[in-house]
């Protein structure tokens, strides 16, 4: 399956000298150019090895090309690749060979004692948890315990093929002895990109699955130490984003919606190695502090910004829920 067709640079108008203040442009040229200008200033700043797609929809539905740094390295996708899983999993839901009340065990065996997630806290297990369930967990805290209960109902190889007949070759993930189990594997920034537009565009999943993932990625309760950091409630809930670490690893790729909720902006953007900073240091924060991070923040203030007064040509639209907080009761 092909992905959405990317006007080139070349094909383009020549790009204007963005002024200091150009940080909320009237145009698509002039978003892009301010876009690609905050990435370049960004990664050296922040050092490490980047590749990445950006890309914007002008008023004409046309898909925009601002950032293409290397989109094509083949590189260790940590948690990003969670995305494609749930994917995975729910192509087999929407077929009707899974459920999303359909029930696994967290047994002991089944548990990361380590990583991220909430399962790992439970302290007692033996709990019956629905398919919806450990997916929200997957997506919204990256729980790492999630990924082997996604194991239970689609097996690595099964996984793989599936994402394959979807056209991603290269975002895999990668077998282990056991069936049932897999690391989180391989993917580029341009298939990252595709599954992401392809996502929004209905094109991966039913109407139903397509919201499922993006209403976890968009909540106020998963990720903001990167895109989202320096932003409000509201403009936070605008954006789907879903955040990958290991090692040096420091990976981010999401959709920005405009007001109206269609997509306006999709985001992959890999960084590994050696950072600004001692080294040791770095590899062991994976928090709003480590330069990629802080990179990734002014970034995606800049992204927003530089979108903000554009209109989205797409012709879908996504229903956005508003936060609306409680007190309990």
């Amino acid at each position: 399956m092909l992905g959405p067709t990317v006007a080139s640079a070349s094909a383009e108008p020549a790009e204007p000298v963005e002024a200091p203040e150009d940080v909320t442009p009237p145009t698509a040229i002039r978003a892009r150019a301010r876009i690609a200008s905050v990435y370049r200033r960004e990664t050296r700043r922040a050092r490490g090895t980047w590749s990445a797609f950006v890309s914007i929809v002008d008023p004409d539905g046309r898909v925009i090309s601002a950032v293409e740094d290397n989109p094509d390295a083949v590189v260790e996708a940590q948690s990003v690749n969670k995305i494609a899983v749930a994917v995975a999993v729910l192509d087999k839901v929407d077929r009707g060979l899974i459920k999303l009340d359909q029930k696994v065990t967290l047994t002991p065996e089944i548990i990361i004692k380590d990583g991220d997630g909430i399962f790992r806290l439970h302290k007692v297990y033996g709990d019956q948890i629905t398919v919806g369930a450990v997916l929200s967990a997957l997506l919204l805290v990256s729980d790492d315990t999630a990924v082997r209960l996604c194991g239970l109902v689609c097996l690595a190889l099964e996984l793989n093929e599936i994402l394959r007949a979807k056209g991603f070759v290269h975002t895999q993930v990668t077998p282990v002895a056991n069936p049932n189990r897999f690391f989180l594997g391989k993917t580029t920034a341009r298939e990252t990109h595709s599954l992401l537009d392809q996502l929004v565009a209905g094109k991966l999943v039913s109407a139903s699955s397509t919201t499922f993932i993006l209403d976890v990625l968009r909540s106020k309760d998963g990720y903001i130490d990167g895109i989202r950091r320096n932003m409000s409630t509201a403009e936070r809930e605008s954006i789907a984003t879903k955040a990958g670490w290991y090692n040096s690893d420091r990976h981010e790729a999401g959709v920005i919606f405009d007001s109206a909720a269609k997509p306006m902006l999709t985001y992959a953007v890999f960084a590994g190695g050696a950072f600004t900073g001692d080294a040791a240091t770095n590899d062991a924060n994976f928090g709003g502090t480590h330069p990629a991070l802080e990179a990734r923040a002014r970034l995606g203030r800049a992204m927003l910004d530089a979108v903000s007064k554009l209109h989205s040509g797409s012709a879908r639209s996504y229903r956005m829920r508003a936060y609306r907080p409680v007190n309990g009761g």
